[in-house]
Order: C-alpha cells, then sequence, then structure tokens
C-alpha cells in the first residue's frame, strides 16, 4: 500500500475508534451522539487537524447511501403490528404536514430574514424532514406508548422521499411546467416508490426463505442487497428510491425468514456506522469560520419551525384523526432534526444556488442548537403532558438457533418504580398459551420463577413467546402495566379484544 492509503486509514480506524467509544460518554453525560460526531468531524477538519475537505457533491452522494441504510434498519425494526394503526397518521405528517411546514418556515424567514422567495421556501424544504437516525436513536430510550414512537418512527422514515424531491425541484431552474404537473411529478414518484417497495420486499421474502444459503452470515447481506436494490431500482424508474427503501425494510422485517435475529443485529451496526461516518463527513465540511454568522439566521429559523411550522404542521395532519392535545403536543416538540437536513442542504450548494452557502451554515448550527435542547428535553416533556407509558415488552437482538427453529422471539421487561406489575404472581400475568417467564433477574441474581413467584420493582423478565402469540403477550403485559393483576376487571384482556 502506498504511505497516503495508510495514513488514511490510520486516521480513519481511529476517528471510528473514538466514535464507538463516544457513544457511553454520550449517553452518560446525556448528549446526543450525532453531535458529538459532528464535533468529532470539525475537530479533524480544517480548524483542528488541518484536514481540509469541500467535496459538497461527494458529500451527498455518500449522505444518500448513509441515508439508504439508516431508512433501511429503520423499516426492518418496526412491527407491523404497531405500525399498521399509525399509518395514515404518519403518512398525513410526511406529506400535508410537509407541505405546511414548508410555506410557515418560507414565510417566516422570508419577511423575518428578507430572503428571496424561492431561498426562503429552500429553508423550510430543507428543515421539513425529521432526520431518521436522531428519532430511532433517541426515542427507543426513553418510555412512550408504542403509538407515539411508531408514528414519529414512521413518519422519519417516508417524509425523505418527497422533502427529498421537493428539495431537488426548488434547487434547479424551474422549466417552465405548470404547478400541477410538478405536483403530479411527485405524486407519481411517491406511488411508485412505493410500488417497487412492495416488489423488491416481496420479492426478498419469497428467495429468502427458500434460498436455503449456506451460511447464516448471508441472509443479513441479502436483506440489505434487497433494500438497496428497491432503492436503485426506484431511481432507475424515476420513483422515489428512499420510500421504496423503508417499504421494502417494513416488508422484509416483518417476515419470518431464517436467522431473523442475526439480520436485525447487522442491520444495526451497518446503521450505527453509517450514522457515525455520515454525521463525521458533515462535520469535515462544515467551515467553523463562516459559523458566527449564521447563528442569528438558525436561531430565527429554527424558532419559526419548532414554535410555529411543526405545531401547526401537526395540528393540520391529526385533523382526521383521534389524536389529543397532549400527544399533539409531544409530537410537535419531538420532531427531531439532525443529519438529513444538512444532507438536503448539500442538494442546492451542489447546484450552485445563490445563498446555499448561508444556507447549509444555517442548516448546520440550527441541527447543533436544537438537536441539543430537544433531545435533552424530551424525557421532562412527555412526564409533564403525561404521556410516558410503562415498562413494556421490547424485543432484544439475540442470536440463538433454539429460538430460530422455534420460530419465537425473547422479549424482556422492566419493572420501574410505580408499575403496576410490581406485587403481581407470575400466573396472574395471564400470558397466552405459548409465552412463559423463562427468567427472573433481581438485585444481580437470576432465577428460574415459578407460578407464585411474585414481582417487585426492579426486576428484569425474559419472556419467551412464539411467532403466533407474540403480539397478544405484548398487549397482555401493557394491560397489567395499566391495571395490575385486576386488569381483566377493567375489561382489559390483553387479546384481539383490546386491540
Amino acid at each position: 500500500m502506498t504511505p497516503g492509503l495508510d495514513h488514511a486509514l490510520l486516521v480513519g480506524a481511529a476517528v471510528l475508534l473514538v466514535a464507538v467509544g463516544a457513544v457511553r460518554l454520550s449517553t452518560r453525560l446525556g448528549v446526543p451522539s450525532l453531535l458529538v460526531y459532528l464535533a468529532l468531524g470539525v475537530a479533524i477538519g480544517e480548524a483542528g487537524l488541518g484536514i481540509r475537505f469541500d467535496d459538497v457533491e461527494l458529500t451527498r452522494v455518500l449522505g444518500f447511501c448513509a441515508l439508504i441504510v439508516i431508512i433501511a434498519e429503520g423499516g426492518l425494526t418496526a412491527r407491523w403490528s404497531t405500525l399498521r394503526p399509525v399509518l395514515g397518521l404518519s403518512a398525513a405528517l410526511s406529506t400535508v404536514g410537509v407541505v405546511v411546514s414548508i410555506v410557515v418556515v418560507g414565510v417566516a424567514v422570508h419577511f423575518l430574514l428578507g430572503l428571496d422567495w424561492r431561498l426562503a421556501l429552500l429553508y423550510g424544504a430543507v428543515l421539513s424532514s425529521t432526520d431518521a437516525a436522531a428519532v430511532f436513536a433517541t426515542l427507543r430510550r426513553l418510555r412512550l406508548p408504542p403509538r407515539l414512537v411508531a408514528t414519529l418512527e414512521a413518519e422519519s422514515g417516508m417524509n425523505d422521499a418527497p422533502v427529498v424531491l421537493l428539495v431537488v425541484l426548488l434547487s434547479r431552474e424551474s422549466a417552465g411546467h405548470p404547478w400541477w404537473y410538478e405536483v403530479g411529478l411527485v405524486a407519481y414518484e411517491l406511488a411508485a416508490g412505493a410500488a417497487v417497495g412492495v416488489a423488491a420486499g416481496l420479492a426478498g421474502r419469497w428467495a429468502l426463505r427458500r434460498g436455503a444459503l449456506p451460511s447464516a452470515g448471508l441472509y443479513p447481506i441479502g436483506v440489505v442487497g434487497f433494500t438497496v436494490l428497491a432503492y436503485a431500482a426506484g431511481a432507475v424508474l424515476h420513483a422515489s428510491g428512499f420510500l421504496a427503501v423503508y417499504v421494502a425494510g417494513v416488508l422484509l422485517g416483518n417476515a419470518r425468514l431464517p436467522h431473523r435475529q442475526a439480520i436485525l443485529g447487522f442491520a444495526d451496526g451497518l446503521a450505527w456506522l453509517a450514522q457515525i461516518g455520515l454525521f463525521v463527513l458533515l462535520g469535515l465540511l462544515a467551515s467553523p469560520g463562516r459559523l458566527d454568522a449564521a447563528v442569528l439566521p438558525a436561531v430565527v429559523t429554527g424558532l419559526a419551525l419548532v414554535l410555529a411550522a411543526r405545531p401547526l404542521s401537526v395540528a393540520v395532519s391529526a385533523l382526521p384523526f383521534p389524536l389529543g392535545l397532549r400527544e399533539q403536543a409531544f409530537l410537535s416538540w419531538a420532531g427531531l432534526r439532525g443529519a438529513v437536513p444538512i444532507v438536503l442542504a448539500t442538494i442546492p450548494l451542489s447546484e450552485r444556488v445563490p445563498g446555499a452557502e448561508r444556507l447549509f451554515d444555517a442548516v448546520f448550527v440550527l441541527v447543533v442548537i436544537f438537536t441539543l435542547l430537544q433531545t435533552t428535553t424530551l424525557a421532562p416533556v412527555a412526564r409533564r403532558l403525561g404521556v410516558t407509558a410503562p415498562a413494556e415488552a421490547t424485543e432484544i437482538h439475540v442470536e440463538t438457533a433454539p429460538l430460530e427453529r422455534m420460530r419465537a422471539d425473547l422479549l424482556q421487561l422492566e419493572v420501574p418504580p410505580g408499575s403496576r406489575i410490581a406485587g403481581v404472581h407470575v400466573d396472574e400475568l395471564r400470558l397466552p398459551l405459548g409465552a412463559s417467564v423463562t427468567l427472573v433477574l433481581r438485585d444481580g441474581a437470576g432465577f428460574v420463577p415459578g407460578p407464585d413467584t411474585r414481582l417487585k420493582t426492579g426486576d428484569s423478565l425474559l419472556i419467551v413467546a412464539i411467532g403466533g402469540v407474540r403480539d397478544e403477550a405484548e398487549r397482555r403485559l401493557r394491560a397489567v402495566s395499566r391495571r395490575g393483576r385486576l386488569a381483566r376487571w377493567f375489561g382489559e384482556y390483553g387479546d384481539d379484544r383490546d386491540a
């Protein structure tokens, strides 16, 4: 190898290892890891170690590649049973909500910052998409009702598709088409993208179930290959590749594929690698010397987004759906921005739109300020609004051959302070046939419980559930979480009657 390549590998490996270690540090400090990665990129850039990087087009291409992996992982881990009830609301937030957000932010920055209408609408379009990586990483650490989590995750997985199309349209010189032509084009690309995703997902399910591959490690590669195929096929057909990736990921993630846990573990690791590379690269592209001048536009735009555009987009999108004001308020505050707006800001930059450099700088500063503000306050805001939930059963990623052969899932349940599960006997959980509490971890020691074992605060339960009763077991555990041992007396059975 050449010395230059050796040095590049040395720096790359060092950055990767520091980024991996930073996850633990950021968790302890309560700082979002994406901000640590952005800071790491700035530190090794022109203002730090002196590495100069200004290739906008390469950043755009690699950013899109990273988003494909991140969105695919979000689709693979989405449970259809929790996604289906919120699909309409998430779709409304990803379309109607996006349009409302673009208009409100565009009007605000046009009048407050004196920007021309094209650039003002570009500010709104770039910032209208919530970030999948930020949403997935943040919400999965909080105890929230599954409906809210599923809504936000589905929205962040789907809204990239229309936003990318709108940013590209606004960044390019007008071709003289009437407005209805542009609207029809966006509608076609979304519909065709969804169709391509369905085709790729179904093809992947059929092939991987019947492929009888000789190694378990080939199945995760095959799944990722089908999600990338969905994006590429969508792009070739002038459809939305990002929507195709998410739809294909949902179909593959909810299929009973061989070595499913290995697939999810591989996708999770790949998504982490994509996030690290993407955020470090974006930090490297930023020029700290220009960021001071971007603080005021970033704060003004961010306030318009958080206090006006996001709440109004949620309110308008939620009109046809039964969603309370407290839930709407939380959805408004939890619309996190992360790497996606910064990646989208490279599109007008590469198209040489006048003012695009100031747009990139403002979006970079806005993401840093408001990500730090929102992610650190999500938990107290959720408690204040009363939308927190007791500890509920969630899937943990383990690879074990017996579970694969039995087509079973391993669930984990924590009993936090104040949970009504505390004091309940194991047999009073009344889990469906095919689900069983196999292990209880208490005070650092594990034991196999009996029917008369009384659960205590701080216990951690491992529950094995065969595929056919997994959803019913989760519903029953949520019912007991709400009502305790008297759940059945309150009409909460945890079966299809409570679905």
